[in-house]
């Protein structure tokens, strides 16, 4: 019966707790974007990745798994410019557009990067610690019954995935920074962004014009 309940929850919630397994992957990212680009379709990219062991990864399971990921995240987007921007941009702004695939692709991500730090820069509030984090959860947890199934291990595993991905775009200097640097969009994804309608996420970028 709670196996019943637990996937009713699952399947009521716009959340889910897979980035613990899918992470940022930037390598991977840009990887299966400049095979996109080639014009190679899933199952070819897979080969691809498979025979030329582009990921490095031990199982062909785990390979198979994260390109479908990757490509989820891709088309995510709906914008072959930032596919290509992934692929052949340095790779300051390849990952910032990465992000923002993660952005569109979890709902977790997209909530916390705007109510968190978007509200953080929209305030002028650079300050930055693991009460803000613990403080999302904690809201999260009274929206919504799936996560507030979540276990205390989940929720930790989550919250080091997304300081993480913080640090790998340099909003913090470090895991244990306490302060937000002032980041700066990419012209190419704030143009991309505003074509797509998509400006309530501008504050995550810390653009607020």
């Amino acid at each position: 019966m709670p196996e019943k309940t637990d996937r009713a929850l699952k399947a009521a919630s716009p959340y889910s707790a897979v980035i613990t397994r899918e992470q940022f992957l930037f390598y991977e990212m840009r990887t299966t974007a400049k095979l996109v680009l080639e014009g190679l379709g899933k199952e070819d990219i897979i080969a691809r990745v498979l025979e030329d062991n582009l990921f490095q990864y031990p199982t062909e399971k785990s390979v198979r798994r994260m390109v479908q990921t990757c490509l989820r995240r891709l088309d995510s987007m709906g914008d072959d410019s930032l596919v290509s921007a992934i692929a052949n941009e340095p790779s300051d702004v390849a990952k910032q557009v990465c992000l923002y695939a993660m952005m569109r692709q979890y709902r977790l991500v997209w909530d916390f990067m705007l109510t968190v730090v978007g509200e953080k820069y929209r305030k002028l509030d650079s300050s930055f610690s693991k009460v803000d984090v613990n403080g999302f959860f904690l809201r999260l947890q009274e929206q919504d019954d799936w996560v507030a199934a979540w276990s205390d291990s989940t929720i930790a595993k989550v919250r080091q995935v997304i300081v993480k991905t913080l640090v790998e775009n340099e909003y913090l200097d470090s895991p244990k920074a306490e302060r937000l640097n002032p980041v700066l969009i990419s012209p190419l994804l704030e143009n991309a962004i505003r074509a797509a309608g998509q400006e309530i996420a501008l504050p995550a970028f810390n653009c607020l014009n």
